[in-house]
């Protein structure tokens, strides 16, 4: 039986540095089209977009899901 993987417990952070491990900011930027992962990508950058930016916050909670949850 697998555990589906879930956010609760994780900060946003950790989800933002664990995607940018896997896919790299170009190809994060890919997936995701908002401008903090296109132009000048930095962690800091990203998470105060994303903390102001709810729908572009729960594509990154999406995509770290379905990249995560196999």
């Amino acid at each position: 039986m697998t555990i589906p993987i879930t956010l609760h417990g994780l900060k946003l952070e950790t989800i933002l540095v664990k995607l940018v491990e896997f896919y790299g900011w170009n190809e994060l930027g890919n997936k995701i089209n908002i401008r903090c992962f296109n132009f000048d990508p930095s962690i800091s950058s990203s998470l105060k977009f994303l903390r102001k930016t709810s729908w572009a916050r729960e594509k990154v909670e999406k995509l770290y899901l379905n990249t995560f949850s196999n």
